[in-house]
């Protein structure tokens, strides 16, 4: 499909949240996925990433994950000021400001007459964190979540009795778990912690572990894993037409 870019500032409980929209061309009602960034934001191995999935016929949405931290339009590089910024406002920014972001990405999608209504969530590194965190929102019906950090953890800040792993239950809609075996931000007793809950709690889960490290989907360094990647894509694209279309 070929498909359209633009932008809106969609409003949220901490401010005005810069969101990408890349969608088919073609009129029509479309499901929406909401893709969330690395700690970098919208980088251009991300909007490619939202352009693949806009192709396969749905609308994403890309907000601008630290938006109250940043000035609009921020991007920051794949470099150690980019990651050390990055890694300072994913530590201030508390998970009830990101459940208040995924409000209002939900609420603007319902709004749009190009949208079905139906959304799931996808994001890769901290992303991955945040469309799981999104699917704690019982409007989620589908998440892909790529080599999510900070879950096994518990270290991003919330409030008592909130942290994303102990609220795994609370998870209503069918979530995937893809892994790099190399990653070393989510090292093997990380991911045997997660995948115990996952058991436990009896949710809707499919699960996997690759070869490949850390950042394997990200088509810029030395880490980007390309036939990995393409069937990611093609298993995501499968989740989300099933599920949402």
């Amino acid at each position: 499909m070929i498909i359209q870019h633009h932008s809106h500032d969609i409003a949220t409980n901490t401010g005005v949240m810069r969101t990408s929209i890349y969608r088919p061309v073609e009129e029509g009602k479309y499901p929406c996925i909401i893709f969330y960034s690395e700690i970098f934001q919208e980088t251009a191995p991300i909007a490619r990433s939202a352009a693949i999935l806009a192709g396969h016929g749905f609308v994403v949405l890309v907000p601008e994950v630290f938006h109250e931290l940043n000035p609009i339009g921020t991007v920051l590089a794949y470099d150690d000021a980019g990651k050390d910024k990055g890694n300072a406002d994913k530590w201030a920014k508390p998970l009830e400001s990101h459940d208040s972001d995924t409000d209002a990405l939900i609420a603007f999608a319902r709004q749009q007459d190009y949208c079905t209504g139906n959304v799931g969530a996808m994001g890769v590194c901290i992303g991955g964190h945040l469309a799981y965190r999104a699917a704690l929102n019982p409007n989620i019906k589908a998440a892909f979540c790529l080599y999510a950090t900070d879950i096994h953890s518990d270290t991003l800040p919330a409030q008592a009795g909130n942290n994303s792993f102990e609220r795994m239950a609370d998870i209503k809609g069918e979530i995937h778990f893809v892994w790099g075996k190399q990653d070393p931000h989510v090292p093997k007793e990380g991911r045997l912690k997660i995948y115990q809950q996952a058991v436990a709690t009896g949710i809707n889960y499919q699960w996997q572990e690759v070869n490949a490290q850390h950042a394997f989907m990200r088509d810029e360094g030395d880490r980007y894993d390309p036939a990995l990647a393409i069937s990611m894509y093609q298993q995501a694209v499968a989740l989300f037409n099933r599920t949402l279309v």
